[in-house]
């Protein structure tokens, strides 16, 4: 998972954070932009689906700064064999994007505000 988001979302990783004793692992991602991200991991947390439509987090998006640069991102995480969940649109509240599952299947956005 860390290195989806290193590779292809420029995220800098610190050391893994590993707690035995809770069965805890973690890394902060931090962006360019100011924004960090927690991927943890836990032993006693069961691997569910992820629902398309639920409760709770759905998706997140990251900014780029043209819709050549969404194009360019989708088609590079299409060729790794990433799956494309929603192919480039421009979306009816003005925002070009295209919605990529990370290895988790996680609802990722690639978006630039047309």
């Amino acid at each position: 998972m860390k290195e989806f988001y290193t590779r292809y979302f420029n995220g800098s990783s610190n050391e893994k954070y590993i707690n035995p004793k809770k069965g805890f692992e973690s890394y902060f991602l931090h962006f360019d932009e100011g924004t960090d991200l927690e991927l943890m991991s836990r032993t006693d947390i069961q691997n569910t689906p992820i629902e398309e439509n639920r409760l709770g987090l759905t998706h997140f998006a990251f900014a780029f700064d043209s819709q050549e640069a969404v194009l360019r991102q989708t088609e590079r995480l299409r060729t790794a064999g990433y799956t494309i969940a929603g192919e480039p649109r421009t979306s009816g509240d003005g925002y070009f994007e295209s919605v990529v599952l990370d290895p988790d299947g996680n609802r990722i956005e690639c978006v630039f505000r047309a």
